[in-house]
């Protein structure tokens, strides 16, 4: 019987949290920015709201979209990867046994130890010790262009839905400072909560999470105020 390995590593949500924290981001700050600048052009609520709500239908369907394109080729490459070595334990499998021992000699084993481990690997799953150690592919790490492509989408559409029911309910005149702030809030827990899943430093990863946010929203703010009051 196999031992339970209960420690959990962090690496393991490396797929999973990349695409919720830039889907969820992404929501905020696009659509938070398309609501701050159209805002500063001085028009309707309604108006503001349609282009809210469309730039989180079409975000979230780009999103995933994007995510599910970037990921399945990872993904076949991971697959070409694996079925040329694959071949190469067929045809070579002295070759690749040699191969995977002195990957083990780089590690710090000694000859006789990288031997042993090799062969015990080999024999128990030649492929997985290879994709593992040669390829740098693991089942913890592996493409899932699936489950990246909703993650995305959900997670976008989430963060977008922040912004816009600010601007919903807000008098028209505080939309602005209102939506620009709340964001910047929502934007600051999230790159907070995202540093402290991965288990980097929470005050730099709200900080620049929250740096780009106001960027964003500062450009869009001056675009609309510029050409709402060029077109009025």
């Amino acid at each position: 019987m196999r031992p339970r390995h209960l420690e959990r590593h962090r690496t393991e949500r490396i797929g999973w949290l990349r695409a919720a924290v830039l889907g969820a981001n992404d929501g905020i700050v696009s659509t938070a920015s398309l609501i701050v600048g159209v805002a500063a052009a001085g028009t309707a609520r309604e108006e503001v709201l349609v282009a809210g709500l469309a730039a989180l239908v079409a975000g979230a369907m780009s999103m995933a979209a994007g995510e599910y394109v970037s990921v399945s080729s990872q993904s076949d490459t991971e697959r070409a990867d694996l079925e040329r070595e694959r071949a190469e334990l067929a045809a070579e499998p002295e070759a690749e046994r040699r191969e995977l021992i002195g990957i083990y000699r780089q590690r710090g084993l000694s000859e006789d130890l990288a031997a042993q481990v090799a062969e015990q690997l080999m024999a128990q799953d030649a492929l997985k010790a290879h994709a593992r150690d040669e390829l740098g592919i693991s089942e913890h790490l592996a493409a899932r262009p699936l489950q990246a492509a909703v993650t995305s989408a959900g997670t976008f559409a989430a963060g977008a839905i922040l912004p816009l029911a600010c601007a919903a309910i807000v008098p028209m005149a505080a939309v602005v400072p209102v939506v620009a702030g709340t964001s910047l809030v929502f934007l600051a827990a999230l790159g907070a909560l995202a540093a402290y899943t991965g288990g980097a430093k929470i005050g730099v990863g709200a900080a620049r999470v929250a740096l780009w946010g106001a960027a964003a929203m500062a450009l869009t703010a001056l675009v609309g105020r510029l050409f709402g009051t060029a077109v009025a």
